[in-house]
């Protein structure tokens, strides 16, 4: 089971979790979680006016050992708006656009889409249950 919970923070707004939302599912060979704008796709959305979110921008994908793995989706423009990192204790990793990252098993951790322009920020808090 991977289970995730998304909270949008702009610049007055940080410890607030009002606009907090979750999603899980199970640790299925192919399961598959989006977070973005596009509420077609995604299963976590972000406001529609923050366009340095895509459409969309991170997929959690179950591989068929059960593991999940975190892919920054590239989007429509060459350079992204966004910086994407992983956050598990107290190691921070940078998230490549276009790259791919295994999830710990059995862990938690965060990853945040920080906007290149202004103090907002997208903070997904994961656990991956074993």
């Amino acid at each position: 089971m991977l289970e995730l919970t998304m909270a949008s923070v702009s610049a007055g707004d940080e410890g607030a979790t009002a606009g907090m939302t979750m999603a899980d599912a199970p640790s299925a060979p192919g399961a598959v979680l989006r977070v973005g704008r596009d509420a077609s796709q995604c299963r976590l959305v972000t406001p529609e006016d923050w366009l340095f979110v895509s459409r969309v921008h991170l997929e959690f994908r179950c591989g068929p050992d059960g593991g999940w793995q975190l892919t920054w989706v590239r989007g429509s423009q060459p350079d992204p708006s966004s910086e994407v990192r992983l956050v598990v204790g107290e190691y921070a990793q940078p998230l490549a656009y276009g790259g791919t990252v295994a999830l710990p098993r059995g862990g938690s951790g965060e990853i945040v889409i920080q906007d290149r322009t202004g103090p907002r920020s997208v903070n997904v808090g994961f656990y991956h249950e074993v």
